[in-house]
């Protein structure tokens, strides 16, 4: 029995390191920049295109259109938190659920972020009203 719980046992550490190696995570510079309102920062997160939807407005916009999109709702609505509800994941993907709080109400946040040649982007981004 010893014979196999060794090799059993490097078989998984060595699966848990490949998890970890290609696991995608979302960049924390994502985080800063929604809690300071800033799209300009978070734009440099943008994948080329992304699938963009605010309120009713809904589209594939490219990385500088969905830059001014994003920071047109930061100006109507100050950003005065920001706070992570929900995040998870799988090979090569990651996506955030989050409330964020401005000045005008509440809205939750939707984010999938992907790996682009070895590159974590926001390739989707949805932000709703809030209760």
């Amino acid at each position: 029995m010893k014979k196999f719980a060794i090799p059993a046992f490097f078989a998984v550490i060595l699966v848990a390191f490949a998890i970890q190696l290609y696991a995608v995570s979302v960049p924390e510079g994502v985080f800063a920049a929604i809690k300071a309102g800033n799209a300009k920062e978070l734009g440099k997160f943008f994948n080329t295109n992304i699938e963009l939807a605010i309120l009713d407005k809904e589209d594939i916009y490219s990385k500088t259109q969905a830059e001014v999109i994003v920071g047109d709702f930061f100006k109507q609505n100050p950003v005065s938190g920001f706070t992570v509800v929900h995040q998870g994941g799988k090979e090569g993907s990651q996506y955030v659920i989050g409330n964020l709080t401005t000045t005008k109400g509440s809205f939750r946040v939707y984010i999938y972020v992907k790996d682009v040649n070895q590159k974590a982007v926001i390739s989707q981004m949805r932000i709703e009203k809030g209760e």
